[in-house]
């Protein structure tokens, strides 16, 4: 049985869809001799073996990394080339000790990274190898069930209803017994285009690999297999060189700015102590090398942050951790960073906004009837065999959840007595009904609008500007009709509106992305129509481009560009439109996001930032995505992402917290001992600065599960600042260590001994108590950290204390102890210092807002909304403004609802 939905010249009923999208596809001529199999013989076990090795097994074949290369590309990077030659330093001087911990933390950087990685990878094989598809076809004369990866050109499929599609097959027009098919097949090909309506296929049309059969029974032969088949072709578009990624390139910055810094100063400490020594002693052996050799790598192991991948890894992985609890896999650890960076995302409309199956939306009713009467009479015209249909199954649904008389199959008070199936001549279907209460009978029927009303030639202008309405609307329309006194004089009842509704906690989700500062873009293969309409339902924006003003080539790409900024969706799409899309927002400097549930997404995977599968069963259509996917989310629906950007929000304000104190704390190691060093030729205890190193880098690993505030806008590293104020900070830090030394040991007159213990303390505490202010843009008591995250990091100060006051027990004839009065105040000192370095904090950053950078409407934290979102203008927050226009917009789609239930077209048509 057909339905009007199917057909092309009722798809959007009395106006042909305009620009409908066509499918030009042809076998090569060289393939036809392999398809003449008999259809109820098939193949035999001789040719599929031939022709597996001919053509191929039936998969996508991804690519496998080598697992040892992929470890080892964990210890690359500025950082870790600059620790791999402090390893190497290290073992020429015999300082074992540095050597065992710079190697541990490599190691422990590279392990954490790959196995967090490698568990993600697992976790979306095992949903993969859980999901495999068996295929029924002809082989040997039999019907044999086989793994869907073993079919081979030639084969004879069996499809029936729900099957999905294993490979491109031509329809024989046979049932599975050989006979001619009494009915056309219906496919649901969304996972390749997008467009929400079932197709028909006849007799030699082909149907492609992971769509999904709806309706009908035939046999058909493969023609492709593999990355040959149209998915493969779609598939092959993912296989593009990706760039270096964005997380990378900011520890890349960090890491190289404070190695130059650091190797300009060492190597000038080195000169200045070989000279030294020439003048002393008027000759520099080998061994007087070494020496200074060994100073200067336990220096530069105490000021490079060789614990800052390390950290940056944890908290990524306990990110990771975090987001694998809400259904969220991530394949590439960085990629839990640059998700907090998403400023647009683009999303699919079928299957992640809307649910994929239509449903019966507010019916238009005539001549005093209601919403009642038209469920009622619908359902009476509606077959129950024909119920997998999706317009059937709306109306059925619709009527037994909504009428108080439909039980299931059985209407209280009426009886069928004939009923007549829709048919492609009537374009209707019919029955005759007898009402139980009087013994009246009476004929009802379903069917295209034009054909309803025209039942009887009684025109209804109201009827047929409703039917124009719902079509210009992207929403199908039924027909349905009564007659009254005899059986040939019809009434019209009203129409059904049909639409693929959208998920309950997809307006919600919009919503909140929007408050959130993420400007949310539909991209469908659907039609215009319908992608305005299912937005104006969300509360988007209705400004949806046509596919033919993406690729229009009388526009400059600048002009396409801002055509794509402006607009809030896509219509008619295909993979190579998706991945201009992304492209050009990406070279305007924007960080995509894209959400779909089929491959038709997969093109854009190369360049974009994450990546949201929805809908895991239908794993046919997904398995190429997920191979090229950063990021997969498991569960169904747009909400996941918010869920898993907000997390990543979380994190990248932890790392940006590290690595602001981090990269203060080396600067102030730097200056601090350059100064010392050549003006007064002091140095530290080796141990000291290794205590330092382990101890201060251990600590800040707890960053991990700190405190912090979701930003109310997309995160940015503003690199420029960062080192701004990390300069600033240490220059502050510095003048405070030098005030320590100098009245220490001139105005307390300490011991040497004592004066090496009480710098140690003071070096240790006062750059590691900043760590709760780097935290936050504002003053720092206006964010309490988490009490681990402070136990820990006092923790480590309470040790460095005990080791002071005790002298480290005796293990250095040259450090002495200081006792508990002296460590104490040296400690209350810091926390001074801390406090008054905090405040000059918050002095800088607004000074660089103010006077270095004017243009800059955020800051390097969420700080207060009114000095995060305000715009240049002064006219009223961009959120203001934003929240403004989509309040208008609701409240225009409320006027327009009102209107329609009213029940009247004349009422829509004066809203």
């Amino acid at each position: 049985m057909a339905h009007p939905h199917h057909d092309g010249e009722e798809a959007t009923p009395l106006t042909s869809p305009p620009n409908e999208p066509q499918w030009l596809d042809e076998v090569p001529p060289h393939l036809e001799p392999h398809l003449q199999t008999p259809p109820t013989q098939g193949l035999n076990n001789d040719q599929v073996l031939d022709r597996q090795a001919r053509f191929g097994r039936n998969e996508l074949v991804e690519k496998k990394r080598n697992k040892l290369l992929h470890f080892l590309s964990f210890f690359t990077g500025a950082i870790s080339y600059l620790m791999e030659i402090s390893v190497i330093l290290t073992a020429v001087t015999g300082d074992w000790v540095d050597f065992g911990i710079i190697l541990g933390l490599l190691i422990a950087n590279a392990l954490i990274g790959y196995v967090e990685e490698a568990r993600a990878d697992s976790a979306v094989a095992a949903l993969k190898s859980s999901l495999a598809l068996q295929s029924r076809c002809y082989r040997s004369g039999r019907i044999v069930d086989v793994p869907a990866t073993e079919l081979v050109v030639g084969d004879i499929l069996v499809l029936r209803l729900g099957d999905i599609v294993p490979a491109d097959a031509r329809l024989l027009g046979l049932d599975a017994s050989g006979n001619p098919a009494q009915t056309d097949l219906h496919v649901d090909q969304s996972a390749l285009t997008g467009e929400s309506l079932l197709v028909k296929k006849r007799k030699g049309d082909l149907v492609y690999s992971s769509c999904v059969i709806k309706q009908g029974h035939q046999l058909g032969v493969v023609v492709r297999t593999g990355p040959d088949t149209f998915i493969g072709r779609a598939a092959s578009l993912i296989n593009v060189t990706r760039d270096q990624g964005h997380f990378q390139k900011v520890i890349n910055y960090i890491g190289n700015f404070l190695i130059a810094i650091s190797v300009i100063m060492v190597t000038v400490l080195f000169i200045y102590d070989l000279v030294e020594l020439r003048i002393l002693n008027g000759t520099v052996t080998g061994d007087d090398v070494l020496a200074t050799i060994k100073e200067m790598v336990i220096l530069t192991i105490a000021a490079i942050p060789v614990g800052l991948p390390t950290v940056m890894s944890v908290t990524m992985a306990v990110g990771a951790k975090e987001l694998a609890k809400k259904q969220v896999i991530v394949k590439r650890l960085t990629a839990v960073e640059e998700l907090s960076s998403v400023t647009i995302l683009c999303t699919d409309k079928t299957g992640t906004l809307t649910l994929n199956e239509l449903t019966m939306d507010e019916p238009f009713v005539t001549n005093n009837y209601t919403r009642d009467d038209v469920l009622l009479y619908a359902y009476l015209a509606s077959e129950p065999s024909a119920a997998q249909d999706p317009i059937e199954l709306a109306v059925r649904t619709a009527a037994q959840e909504q009428h108080p008389q439909v039980d299931h199959d059985y209407v209280h008070g009426y009886r069928v007595l004939s009923f007549t199936p829709f048919n492609p001549v009537d374009k209707m279907s019919y029955a005759t009904i007898e009402e139980l209460g009087t013994g009246h009978s009476f004929r009802v029927a379903k069917g295209a609008p034009q054909v309803i009303l025209g039942l009887g030639h009684q025109g209804n202008s109201e009827a047929e500007a409703a039917v124009e309405d719902l079509a210009s609307r992207g929403l199908r329309a039924l027909g349905v009709a009564r007659t009254r006194e005899t059986q040939d004089d019809w009434e019209l009842v009203g129409l059904i509106s049909l639409i693929d509704p959208p998920r309950s906690d997809s307006a919600a989700t919009i919503s909140d992305c929007q408050l959130h500062g993420l400007s949310v873009k539909m991209i469908t293969g659907d039609q215009a129509s319908i992608a305005k309409e299912v937005a104006a339902r969300l509360g988007m924006g209705t400004l949806i481009l046509d596919a033919d003003h993406i690729a229009n080539p009388g526009k400059s790409e600048e002009e396409v560009t801002d055509d794509c900024l402006r607009a809030d969706g896509f219509a008619r799409v295909i993979p190579e439109h998706k991945y201009k899309v992304v492209d050009l927002l990406q070279k305007r400097g924007h960080f995509v996001a894209m959400t779909g549930d089929g491959v038709n997404d997969a093109a854009a995977l190369k360049k974009i930032k994450a990546y949201n599968i929805v809908d895991h069963v239908l794993v046919t259509d997904t398995d190429a995505a997920r191979s090229a996917a950063d990021i997969v989310l498991l569960s169904s629906g747009l909400s996941p992402i918010m869920e898993g950007i907000k997390t990543s929000r979380v994190i990248f304000q932890r790392l940006r917290s590290y690595a602001l104190y981090r990269i203060t704390s080396t600067i102030h190691i730097l200056i601090f001992f350059f100064v010392i060093t050549i003006a007064e030729d002091w140095q530290m205890p080796p141990i000291f600065l290794i205590l330092i190193s382990v101890l201060n880098d251990a600590a800040t690993l707890i960053m991990a599960v700190d405190n912090v505030n979701i930003s109310p806008m997309p995160e940015k590293w503003r690199l420029r600042l960062l080192m701004f104020l990390s300069c600033a900070l240490a220059a502050i830090l510095s003048l405070f260590s030098f005030a320590h030394f100098f009245i220490l040991r001139e105005v307390i007159h300490v011991t040497p001994g004592q004066l090496a213990t009480a710098m140690y303390l003071h070096i240790s505490s006062a750059p590691h108590f900043v760590i709760f202010s780097t935290r936050v843009e504002s003053f720092c008591w206006r964010s309490i950290p988490s009490w681990p995250f402070t136990v820990v990091v006092l923790g480590t100060q309470v040790i460095a204390l005990i080791i002071s006051v005790y002298g480290f027990f005796g293990y250095d004839d040259n450090i002495e102890s200081i006792g508990w009065p002296m460590g104490l105040v040296i400690l209350a000192i810091s926390l001074g210092t801390f406090l008054i370095t905090d405040v000059c904090k918050v002095l800088l950053i607004q000074l660089w807002n103010h006077v270095f950078d004017k243009r800059s409407s955020t800051s390097i934290w969420p700080g207060k909304k009114s000095r995060v979102m305000a715009s240049a203008s002064g006219g009223g927050t961009r959120a203001q403004q934003f929240v403004q226009r989509r309040q208008h917009e609701m409240h225009s789609r409320v006027g327009y609802d009102r209107a329609m239930r009213r029940e009247s077209v004349s009422s829509v048509q004066s809203y």
